[in-house]
């Protein structure tokens, strides 16, 4: 029998060597991916122990609140069970800003439909326009709540009714100086929330504290159809007492919840605020990517607003009435026509601002006066729609035309039935001459911008011939 070949002994050797250097570098090889993995892990699990410590100032920053009330709220994260709550919280706010962003999260979505297959869907426009942000800025005894009426009965606009009361009534800020400023900001971020639809902003200011998201103090909530509407209007509550309560039916404490997702489903948002002053405050706004912001600033004559003013509010205008009665033996104190000055400089300062259209403000802001609304509303309503970029719907034009026909004035300070042919002149026939100087004196360079005429003299003042007010086009900026 034959026999093989066999390799010399040193070959041997080397074949033996070959392999086993060839196991220790497998084996290397192993090791470092091991380690690669294991410092990736590490990296992930870093990377997630971070975005939970930013938990609460991601939070903050979303919403743009204190970051005490949101620590407040979401606590210390510290055992599984916060964890678990804080997720779930977490959650919800981003829901709640993809809705504001038009994004509807698709598993969620895919439910929904789930749930109401089968079931008849209301009619919807076949091409929804771009969702706008009204602000209807303004003083008191302006007007504002009956110019206000005419975004709250179109039925795809959700509108508010002074919601900064709250914040008025519940942070104190002296008048003037950084005070000023701090109030105009605190304003300033509450008003950017309501508009994202977060209405959870005003639980902080409400007295008392709403429970479960209930209140029954939201300041008046019947001069908001959109709060009086299903399913926001609950089933009445007996011995429940709300202190601003639906006008044309009756409504269980204000949720919340319901009134906030209401704001998502309408088109448009809308509100009225006579507690913003700085028209440069709302320049974050006007650039905030999520916002399509809308400033209808209304002015009104000052003479006649003081008169206004000196009725509605008669217990802080005793000086002025004391020195009225006196017939003039006292001076006015100093102190009450700077006030009355410096209200007058605030508006004409924003007006200025805003009619010369910076870039920020280009086509987001006009400026309409009572008195042009009192004379013409439903034209003019039609032009603060088409600048809204708003289709004006005829539920609107029907209570223009009926509540503006009217052969007397409605009764209470916040009527907004109004006889707009006689209202606009009326204070001239009852306010003396003295007082129409002071203001006169006080306001002249907002009433020359604004076109309102000086009274030269008691009898130009009561003469129904001669006008106080010079015509003007619309200032509407495009």
């Amino acid at each position: 029998m034959e026999k093989g070949l066999t390799l010399p002994q040193d070959c041997r050797d080397f074949l033996h060597s070959l392999k086993m250097r060839s196991k220790y570098a497998l084996f290397l090889v192993f090791v470092v991916i091991v380690f690669v993995f294991i410092e990736k892990e590490n990296k992930i699990i870093s990377r997630v122990s971070d975005k939970l410590k930013q938990i609460p100032q991601a939070l903050a920053d979303a919403n743009s609140t204190d970051p005490a009330l949101v620590l407040a709220e979401n606590a210390s994260l510290l055992s599984l069970s916060e964890l678990d709550s804080a997720f779930s919280q977490l959650q919800s706010r981003l829901r709640n800003l993809s809705l504001q962003l038009g994004v509807e999260p698709a598993m969620e979505a895919a439910g929904e439909e789930e749930e109401e297959e089968g079931k008849e869907e209301p009619p919807r426009p076949a091409v929804a326009g771009p969702r706008r942000h009204v602000l209807l800025m303004a003083t008191t005894r302006t007007g504002s709540s009956f110019v206000g009426e005419f975004f709250n009965q179109q039925g795809n606009i959700f509108y508010l009714f002074e919601p900064l009361w709250h914040i008025e009534r519940t942070v104190s800020f002296e008048p003037g100086g950084a005070n000023a400023a701090g109030s105009a900001l605190v304003y300033r971020d509450v008003l950017k929330q309501l508009f994202l639809c977060d209405l959870y902003v005003l639980e902080h200011f409400i007295t008392p504290l709403p429970e479960d998201h209930l209140t029954e103090f939201m300041f008046r909530r019947g001069s908001s159809r959109s709060l009086c509407e299903d399913p926001v209007c609950t089933p009445f509550v007996k011995k429940v007492f709300e202190k601003y309560h639906c006008k044309n039916r009756r409504c269980g404490p204000l949720n919340v919840t319901l009134a906030a997702e209401a704001c998502r489903r309408k088109e448009h948002m809308a509100l009225k605020a006579v507690r913003i002053r700085q028209l440069e405050f709302l320049r974050p706004l006007a650039e905030d990517p999520r916002l399509d912001l809308r400033v209808i600033q209304l002015v009104r004559d000052p003479r006649a607003v003081l008169a206004s003013r000196m009725v509605a509010f008669a217990g802080k205008y005793k000086t002025w009435k004391k020195w009225l009665d006196d017939e003039g033996q006292d001076g006015l104190r100093e102190e009450e026509v700077q006030r009355l000055r410096g209200n007058c400089e605030s508006i004409r300062l924003s007006a200025e601002l805003g009619l010369q259209q910076p870039a920020w403000l280009r086509g987001r802001y006009m400026l309409v006066r009572y008195e042009d609304v009192a004379r013409g509303p439903l034209q003019k309503a039609r032009e603060m729609y088409r600048f809204a970029g708003i289709p004006l719907t005829p539920q609107v034009e029907d209570w223009i035309q009926k509540n503006t026909q009217a052969a007397h004035d409605g009764s209470g300070i916040y009527s907004t039935q109004k006889n707009s042919s006689e209202q606009f002149e009326k204070w001239r026939f009852s306010m003396p001459f003295k007082l129409a100087q002071v203001v006169q004196a006080a306001c002249g360079p907002a009433m020359r911008l604004f076109g309102y005429k000086l009274a030269r003299d008691a009898a130009a003042l009561t003469n129904r011939s001669v006008s106080l007010l010079e015509e003007r086009g619309t200032f509407w900026v495009t």
